[in-house]
């Protein structure tokens, strides 16, 4: 599967050493061997939501993923529309809390001075905003999992929040003169597909795989993998 590797510098006083994140997201129980090389090059992976792929009949890949990928580097991860979705989630769920996987739903944690949270994904799509109320009034540099942009536009924006990485838009799925063509809880022509937004306040990957069913095909749109090199700002 080609996968395009995008690279993001992030500069902020509050962050106290060099870190090297990937940001792997939409993964939806593909494979991710092609990945592992440069995984074990980060100092953790984020999962902003849709490991699983609750079309699937098995996740077996994601199930190998929560095995190995902890092997590597750090692995931290939030839940998607799939995994809400998912037929077999609380025997899934319980299988990454007994993981070396940290499972951030709805909750937070400290990880070399930076605090990284998980949004989870809602059925009424309305997110827990006690969580973020919590989230944001939190000290030092913030990274926030949230897997729809949607939800960032509506209730994250504008929050103390200093970085917010989605997904779930899976860049449009078919891309013209750089603009998708649809994007689920966005509907035709999408605003929020992929790239940098809100003045560098929100990072939206295209998706490790095609996850859409039926399977559309990606046309100029091509799966995508984000390293995020995060510098103390002297």
């Amino acid at each position: 599967m080609k996968r395009i590797r995008t690279v993001h510098t992030i500069r902020s006083a509050k962050i106290p050493e060099k870190l090297r994140l990937a940001v792997a997201s939409d993964i939806h129980s593909s494979t991710f061997d092609d990945v592992m090389e440069e995984f074990a090059r980060c100092d953790a992976v984020l999962i902003p939501g849709d490991l699983v792929d609750r079309h699937r009949r098995n996740n077996e890949n994601a199930a190998r993923f929560i095995r190995e990928v902890p092997e590597v580097t750090r692995v931290f991860y939030s839940i998607g529309n799939h995994e809400r979705k998912y037929r077999r989630k609380e025997e899934f769920l319980r299988i990454v809390r007994e993981s070396r996987v940290e499972l951030l739903d709805n909750a937070d944690c400290v990880f070399r001075g930076i605090r990284i949270g998980g949004l989870s994904s809602s059925a009424d799509r309305v997110p827990d905003t006690a969580f973020l109320d919590r989230f944001e009034k939190e000290g030092g540099f913030r990274i926030l999992m949230c897997h729809h942009p949607e939800m960032y536009r509506d209730y994250v924006r504008g929050k103390n929040i200093d970085l917010t990485l989605c997904g779930h838009a899976h860049g449009g799925q078919i891309q013209i003169s750089g603009r998708g063509l649809y994007a689920p809880g966005q509907g035709l022509f999408p605003k929020l597909t992929h790239g940098v937004h809100d003045g560098g306040r929100m990072i939206i990957s295209r998706g490790m795989t095609n996850g859409a069913k039926p399977r559309v095909p990606r046309i100029g749109n091509p799966c995508e993998l984000i390293i995020l090199e995060l510098e103390k700002e002297e």
